[in-house]
């Protein structure tokens, strides 16, 4: 039987006393009583809480909530604050701060101790006064010329965690950065100035003098993203109205905070025929009634596909908790059911809408591990276009940005309103173009095979092999850099890029940790580790000719065909990474 050892003992101790919350002092005492008396579960939680520190980077904080300085609570918070608050006294002097928060267990604490923390730094700070999605958040930074931007959610992620998201705008940020989320080197040097805080205890936290947000501020943000319905080729505004009208559309919140704001969206923009599905509208920090609140994750959809057959839906849409990223789902009369639009498929559909029924001017772009379908549709509609590191603190930061995507389904469809990816009004442009093909006497089906007789087909999947061992990771990447396949699925290998040795002169991307392989018949493999979860992550794309006449029986082979290939190529590179099952 394992014992507590006395020097993580005498770390939990110490830390408990800087600790300004009861309920996390609590937590611990219970826990390090129960690891004293042999609880094996508990001993090994208070090992992961206290086995370092939670790193700020690029993504900012998230993590499980709970005592200890590995895991979300307040006194990691309240450091991050005053970190913050420091870097951008260095930076701008008095800076403006926006904060919000999601619903999420202890999130409003945590937006509220951040706003305390820095009013008493000396900043101006401006807080949400409800939980509301991330893009409104995110359209603060650039509405209200703030210099900072703090979004206390952890998105998808599984109930028992919470995050911290940062984002820089007007004198802290590039006009190129402004209203993005961090990247090198504010990162590190405001990871510096957390690592500099003394004891937590001996923050200063104002009892008041931080602005609340005006409740009106959410319907500002509705009216800002309401021009992405508004085409250039409609010449009948009253027809467009009609098609809206005659969309019948399933939306599901996924238990977060997006319901009320996406509803209020589609009202306004007269899609009136919508029907929520009501197990998942209102927010509830438990997600009862799915194991991951992610719409990508298997079952997640469930309830909003048998809504849909039961209204007889012309589409499914559904938000992540924060409801900044959007999925959609179709009928799709080849499988005779409901399925979910892979990422890359409606990125492919939200860049047609823009290119050819907004036609705005600008740049394209999407990460290098979505799919190059988005680079042929804008060579073959006149736009520049060009690929980025994941994550859309570099997709946002693209030159002239038009229209960007990853994935992973994050869309950003108005940069000039929300420099992020934003499902809501993401939701509303798939929602329009439904209603478009609909009134055209056709569907996004249809859509998407016309797209492949244009471009071809481009078809994708991932294989993501989940470790409880992050040194696997190391040794699966050290794999493929020493031992690289010759092959994938009979096409022999005619690239292999080591992304750790890029650099922006050579591929116009910053160097990072993943590996590219690409086939003769350029099929392509992108694998590096998660971000955010301890994950290998392998990204495939196939790509088919088709014949422009081709039949719908002759895309459907076709569509079979790359998929049975997909599965050939993650089958191997699984056998050779050694994933299990």
């Amino acid at each position: 039987m394992s014992t507590l050892n006395p020097e993580l003992s005498q770390r939990a101790r110490a830390w408990m006393s800087d600790d300004p919350d009861q309920s996390t002092r609590d937590d611990l005492e219970r826990r390090l009583t129960a690891a004293e008396a042999g609880d094996e579960a508990e001993l090994t939680e208070l090992k992961g809480a206290f086995d370092g520190t939670l790193q700020f980077g690029t993504a900012g904080l998230r993590g499980a909530m709970g005592p200890g300085p590995n895991r979300m609570n307040v006194a990691v918070v309240s450091r991050a604050a005053a970190g913050i608050g420091a870097y951008l006294r260095e930076v701008v002097g008095e800076a403006r701060v926006v904060i919000g928060y999601d619903a999420r267990y202890n999130s409003r604490t945590f937006a509220e101790t951040s706003a305390a923390i820095l009013t008493a730094a000396g900043h101006h700070v401006i807080l949400m006064p409800h939980h509301w999605p991330t893009p409104v958040l995110a359209h603060a930074v650039r509405a209200k010329s703030a210099d900072c931007g703090i979004m206390v959610t952890a998105s998808h992620n599984p109930a028992r965690d919470n995050g911290y998201k940062v984002y820089l705008g007007a004198r802290a940020a590039s006009e190129d950065g402004n209203g993005v989320q961090i990247v090198p080197p504010a990162d590190a040097q405001i990871a510096a100035k957390i690592a500099a805080v003394g004891a937590v205890r001996e923050i200063p936290l104002a009892e008041s003098g931080w602005e609340m947000m005006p409740e009106s501020f959410v319907d500002e943000y509705v009216e800002a993203i309401l021009p992405i319905i508004e085409r250039s080729d409609a010449t009948d505004t009253s027809a467009a109205h009609a098609a809206r009208a005659n969309l019948r559309v399933v939306h599901t919140a996924m238990h977060g905070v997006g319901s009320a704001t996406m509803l209020a969206a589609f009202e306004r923009a007269g899609f009136t025929d919508i029907h929520s599905v009501k197990e998942q509208q209102e927010p509830d920090p438990d997600f009862p009634t799915v194991p991951f609140p992610n719409p990508e994750e298997k079952g997640a959809i469930d309830l909003a596909a048998k809504l849909a057959e039961q209204v007889e839906a012309d589409l499914v849409i559904a938000n992540d908790p924060d409801a900044d990223r959007c999925a959609a789902a179709i009928y799709d009369p080849r499988r005779e059911a409901w399925r979910m639009l892979h990422g890359d498929e409606l990125g492919l559909l939200l860049a047609t809408y823009v290119a050819t029924h907004r036609q705005v001017e600008g740049t394209f772009a999407n990460s290098i591990v979505s799919s190059r379908s988005l680079g042929a549709l804008a060579a073959a509609r006149g736009y520049a276009s060009t690929q980025t590191l994941t994550g859309f603190k570099w997709i946002a930061r693209a030159k002239n940005i038009a229209f960007g995507y990853e994935e992973a389904i994050g869309y950003c469809v108005l940069p000039n309103v929300v420099k992020d990816k934003d499902g809501i009004s993401a939701a509303l442009a798939i929602a329009e173009l439904a209603a478009l093909t609909k009134a055209n006497g056709s569907s996004l089906v249809e859509l998407l095979d016309e797209l492949a007789r244009e471009l071809g087909l481009y078809l994708t999947s991932q294989l993501s092999i989940r470790v409880s061992n992050l040194d696997l990771i190391g040794q699966m990447m050290h794999t493929l850099r020493t031992a690289p396949p010759s092959t994938l699925a009979g096409s022999a290998v005619v690239e292999v890029r080591d992304l750790a040795e890029g650099s922006l002169e050579t591929t116009g991307l910053p160097p990072t940790n993943g590996m590219l392989l690409l086939a003769e018949d350029n099929s392509r493999v992108i694998v590096r580790p998660s971000g955010t979860e301890p994950k290998l992550k392998a990204y495939l794309e196939v790509v088919s000719e088709v014949e422009q006449n081709a039949s719908f029986h002759d895309l459907s082979a076709a569509r079979a065909g790359a998929a049975e290939k997909l599965e050939n190529m993650k089958k191997e590179l699984g056998e050779l990474l050694g994933a299990r099952s």
